[in-house]
């Protein structure tokens, strides 16, 4: 857990070594880690907001990254984890929810599903922009039979408006003077602002009264 929690604050470290080992299939790499990130249901703790703002920082100086390749390849890995996720959820549903296990649990489905509450069918576009959330809205919507045509609508302006906001952010403010000094600490506070959206209602619920939060509806 240490050494993993060293990557993601480290991340531009890491992916520059990474750019070395790899070559061209780094692009592969990184598309599998978006596709999962957002396809599947068991790997919700893979980087997704932090990581393409260190690709967006990469990809301005002079190491071989293409910024267009990266915009394009990674909203596509996007559009398919999130499709793919959906098809799960539609087919498989809150089976694999029936009980806790490491990687199926309840509280993940019951916050998402709050989300939902929030935001309507908005949510996988919104969602896009919440770690977990991102994760599990898809197979919510899946779970729900959300219109398919409405979800694929919105699967594909979500993951276009996430992928070109992180990467360009990182691409134009990431090698600042101030922000390449700490950027261990710009990482962590992409992280902390992308769980807003799920913490401020997670807070509110705990601070007033009202039905179990984990009750799925």
């Amino acid at each position: 857990m240490s050494e993993f929690i060293n990557i993601i604050l480290h991340l531009d470290q890491h992916l520059l070594h990474w750019i070395a080992l790899f070559g061209p299939w780094f692009y592969v790499l990184m598309f599998l880690i978006i596709f999962c990130e957002t396809g599947l249901v068991v790997t919700p703790f893979l980087p997704g907001d932090s990581l393409l703002f260190a690709l967006g920082a990469l990809a301005a100086l002079d190491n071989g990254l293409d910024v267009w390749f990266l915009l394009i390849s990674l909203t596509i890995a996007g559009i398919l984890g999130d499709t793919v996720n959906y098809h799960i959820g539609k087919y498989l549903g809150p089976k694999v929810f029936d009980r806790d296990s490491r990687f199926f649990k309840r509280k993940y489905l019951a916050q998402t599903q709050a989300f939902y509450e929030r935001w309507g069918t908005f949510t996988v576009v919104a969602a896009r922009f919440a770690p977990i959330a991102r994760t599990f809205a898809p197979f919510v919507a899946g779970i729900g039979s959300m219109n398919y045509k409405r979800f694929i609508a919105f699967n594909v302006l979500g993951a276009i408006a996430w992928v070109f906001t992180f990467i360009l952010a990182g691409y134009f403010f990431g090698n600042l003077p101030v922000v390449k000094r700490n950027f261990h600490i710009v990482i962590f506070g992409v992280i902390f602002v992308s769980i807003l959206p799920m913490l401020i209602p997670w807070i509110k619920s705990r601070l007033s009264p009202g039905p179990d939060a984990n009750t799925l509806k």
